[in-house]
């Protein structure tokens, strides 16, 4: 892989990043995977709804599965409204990576506080999702804006693929290490509410260590801007303009249109799945451990092959192929029948979500001018938590008025996937790449 370590081209006042430091960058895609694997997905999202959610008084299965929707949509309602304004400021003070800094530790921090979330501890348990969710959702905001300073726009798509692959190994790890401490606690009669806090205080220490070499070696390239007034006042008055300019990013506002409505359907998965394979297939902890593990793997296949193919076929077609991956997979969940079933459909779940990922990521880099990374990617990240907060609580509110009925709820998450696709047509890849560089 060649770096042009000296052209500034694309990046003003430096060249682009060393090897080293793009390992950097992707290696905090791989930190903070093991929040979103063991607390959104996986172990906490199946705990709340089945142990803390379930001894309260009056709380049934549909409830359950709403409010952990409804603890979900807050997050990402106050990311959506947050994020655009906090990328604006943070490339008008470069200092994208001192926020970076301090939402991490937000994040560790209320995640190692989920430690303390009993039976019955719906509130607070809600309260630190939350908290913890709107941290991650910075931190991922943040990062990515540093993708066109890095690398040079022909290996966006490439190296977004191997932030995602990485990250999924992340992931891979903390369950892994996670499953290793249940097992053991199982074998000396500890209960599931005794072994999973523990799984809380390892995602947050993995997250602290795993996330150290970002820091050290990741570099801000960008400058303070000069402006009059309060960098507040500035921002929302730079994100005005962003909104004016629509019709000269025509396929930047089309594809985010077209995010908001497939990535509602993955969303849905991210903070669902788990729910859906313990309440519908009877999956127990240790067994959705070990299939979240097999789906981080082929996630993070097809995050590399699809980083790779979108810079030979293009970012659209890539995408294309992944979402018909996302309805053959949605669809038969739907109609899965044995336990047995779900694990080629996770694997094909995981095929295509660790594609559709990393292609959106970078098409959206593409698609953005290199000086108002922090902006356009916080509008990227405003996408993706309205999408967050769509998908996961259609889910939840046909679950509650179906009084349980996963499968229906499902539905919901197919129909995402198929209008995102058609919507997909719509985007001219190589016109909006034009135009960012105008």
């Amino acid at each position: 892989m060649q770096h042009n370590l000296s052209s500034d081209e694309n990046t003003p006042g430096r060249g682009y990043a060393s090897r080293k430091e793009l390992f950097a960058w992707a290696l905090y895609d791989f930190a903070n995977s093991g929040y979103t694997t063991v607390v959104q997905t996986t172990i906490f999202s199946a705990y709340f709804v089945g142990v803390v959610a379930a001894h309260t008084i009056g709380i049934g299965a549909g409830l359950a599965t709403l409010l952990w929707s409804l603890a979900m949509g807050i997050a990402n309602f106050i990311v959506m409204v947050s994020g655009p304004v906090i990328g604006a400021i943070a490339d008008y003070r470069a200092c994208k990576k001192q926020f970076l800094l301090i939402s991490s530790i937000g994040c560790i921090l209320a995640t190692a506080l989920l430690a303390t979330v009993a039976a019955g501890d719906v509130v607070w348990g809600m309260v630190l999702v939350i908290i913890s969710a709107v941290m991650f959702a910075a931190g991922e905001n943040l990062i990515a804006a540093f993708l066109p300073e890095i690398v040079s726009e022909k290996e966006m798509g490439k190296i977004s693929g191997y932030g995602w692959s990485l990250g999924y190994f992340g992931g891979l790890l903390t369950l892994g290490i996670c499953l290793a401490y249940i097992s053991w606690a199982r074998q000396q009669g500890l209960s599931e509410a005794q072994a999973v806090p523990v799984t809380l205080l390892m995602t947050a220490a993995i997250f602290a260590i795993t996330a150290t070499p970002t820091f050290l070696w990741l570099q801000e390239r960008a400058t303070p801007k000069v402006h009059a007034g309060s960098v507040l006042t500035a921002s929302f008055a730079r994100l005005q303009h962003t909104l004016q300019e629509a019709a000269r990013f025509k396929d930047l506002c089309w594809f985010l249109i077209t995010l908001a409505v497939y990535q509602s359907g993955v969303s849905t998965v991210v903070v669902l799945a788990a729910i859906y394979a313990q309440e519908v297939m009877g999956f127990n902890t240790e067994s959705l451990i070990i299939l979240i593990m097999v789906v981080n793997v082929t996630a993070a296949v097809g995050a590399f092959i699809c980083g790779h193919l979108q810079d030979r076929i293009g970012s659209v077609p890539t995408l294309a192929i992944t979402l018909f991956i996302w309805i053959a997979a949605i669809a038969a969940a739907i109609f899965a029948s044995h336990s047995a079933q779900m694990w080629w459909i996770g694997n094909l779940i995981g095929l295509a979500m660790g594609a559709s990922q990393a292609v959106g990521r970078a098409l959206v880099s593409k698609f953005s001018p290199v000086e108002r990374a922090g902006e356009f990617l916080g509008l990227w990240g405003l996408v993706n938590r309205l999408s967050a907060i769509v998908g996961p609580l259609s889910y939840g509110v046909i679950n509650y008025l179906s009084l349980g009925d996963h499968r229906l709820s499902l539905l919901s998450t197919l129909v995402f996937f198929a209008a995102g696709l058609l919507l997909l047509t719509k985007v001219d890849e190589k016109r909006g790449k034009a135009a960012a560089v105008q």
